[in-house]
């Protein structure tokens, strides 16, 4: 099984790399070609300046990039070529009615489209400790399987196409209720002269540890904020969930409130530090 990768940001390349150590990757595309050739150059694999060349060469083709748009332009331009009988794995974080119009088109071509996208960050790219939340036929994701597995360390079918989106939607709502808690009791402490390392040690290990306490808690009060997980890109993704959320009929106000807050970051510059530069918000309040 050929699988090509389109989209070689900070989650791609992570992706891309584990793919070729496991013997699977033939491929990749990025729209800047010069990183799609250095990549091709190190893994020994093929670098394409058009999706639907890619698309021609490959069983699966995995899809990684940021927004709704992009991905439905991707889609189009490998509906071109695509052979029947190939699936197309889209890992981006997209609307639910973006995964199902990309099946719909797909459909046309005999090829399956599964909707996987991934919670873990760039940590987990790399390491291969992503999860995966798909929607789609469970056929084509039985097929693919060994190709989501060189990436992720759970793999959990949500349902039909759209379901997967669906999924990942709650989990950027929570990591924006996660983060707000974080931020915020973090800032107390560190304003009431505690030892901020001891706290986020022995926070940790009790009822309220969370992995971004144990990952992000230190280097946000030693002001450090370097991605991990961009906060303009959960900003995007946080519209997405309002837009589904208003769709519902559904209330997400700490979402809504988070935000607010990334705009007011994003405004002063900080929209590519990762999503703890919150932080900034709540150790300045007086």
């Amino acid at each position: 099984m050929k699988a090509g990768l389109i989209g070689l940001g900070a989650m791609g390349l992570g992706m891309a790399r584990n793919l070729a150590k496991a013997g699977l990757l033939a491929a990749v595309y990025n729209r800047t070609e010069s990183k799609a050739q250095d990549l091709a150059d190190e893994l020994k694999v093929s670098a394409h300046t058009d999706p639907a060349d890619l698309a021609q060469v490959v069983d699966v083709v995995l899809i990684c990039i940021s927004a709704d748009q992009d991905v439905l332009a991707v889609v189009n331009a490998i509906a071109t070529s695509i052979k029947p009988g190939t699936v197309v794995i889209d890992m981006s974080t997209v609307s639910s009615d973006t995964a199902l119009q990309a099946s719909v088109i797909l459909a046309e071509k005999q090829a399956d489209f599964l909707d996987a996208p991934v919670s873990g960050g760039v940590e987990g790219a790399k390491n291969g400790t992503l999860v995966t939340m798909v929607g789609g036929d469970v056929d084509a994701l039985a097929r693919v399987r060994p190709v989501l597995a060189a990436m992720t360390k759970r793999i959990v079918h949500m349902g039909p196409v759209g379901m997967g989106q669906a999924t990942k939607a709650v989990n950027q709502i929570m990591c924006a209720g996660i983060s707000q808690a974080v931020t915020e009791a973090l800032a107390f402490g560190q304003a009431q002269g505690l030892p901020m390392d001891k706290v986020v040690d022995v926070i940790s290990g009790g009822a309220s540890g969370n992995w971004f306490l144990e990952h992000r808690g230190l280097t946000m009060t030693q002001g450090t904020f370097a991605p991990g997980f961009k906060l303009a890109l959960h900003h995007k993704d946080l519209n997405i969930c309002r837009h589904m959320a208003e769709k519902s009929g559904s209330a997400i106000p700490l979402s809504d409130k988070t935000v607010e807050d990334y705009e007011q970051l994003m405004a002063q510059g900080f929209g590519d530090e990762d999503i703890s530069a919150l932080y900034r918000l709540k150790r300045d309040k007086k």
